[in-house]
């Protein structure tokens, strides 16, 4: 139980971490010059903490939990790519299917953003479960 403990905090930590860096420049950089008014002009905590615990829950099952398994942190980095480009590519191409206001370029970096965010904080999970759990 404690190597799940130990992977759950450190995906936590890299995944919420890395996050805050890209949606704080992507917010006004990004988004905002594609959607306008209808971004958020306030941080929405209850839905990014409701994201946040079901996205690392599932990193740690679909990437981490096979790392952890068979000793290998590249096979968590690996799952973890796959797990974050298929899912940001869910919500991007989902959006720039139904929106008006919805480009190719943002959903270009955003999945890409996805797929190298959900590798690494799987990738740190996996070394830190194998390390200390």
């Amino acid at each position: 139980m404690m190597t799940w403990i130990i992977a759950y905090i450190a995906a936590g930590v890299a995944f919420v971490a890395l996050d805050a860096v890209y949606v704080r420049w992507a917010a006004e950089s990004l988004y905002r010059p594609v959607v306008g008014d209808i971004l958020a002009e306030e941080f929405r905590k209850g839905a990014a903490a409701a994201f946040y615990h079901i996205y690392i829950s599932g990193m740690l099952w679909f990437a981490v939990r096979p790392g952890v398994e068979e000793g290998s942190v590249a096979t968590a980095l690996l799952n973890g790519a796959l797990l974050g480009g298929l899912c940001y590519a869910t919500f991007d191409l989902t959006c720039q299917a139904v929106m008006k206001a919805w480009s190719t370029r943002v959903s270009v970096i955003d999945i890409a953003w996805g797929a190298a965010a959900t590798a690494l904080a799987s990738g740190a999970a996996c070394w830190a479960a194998l390390r200390l759990g």
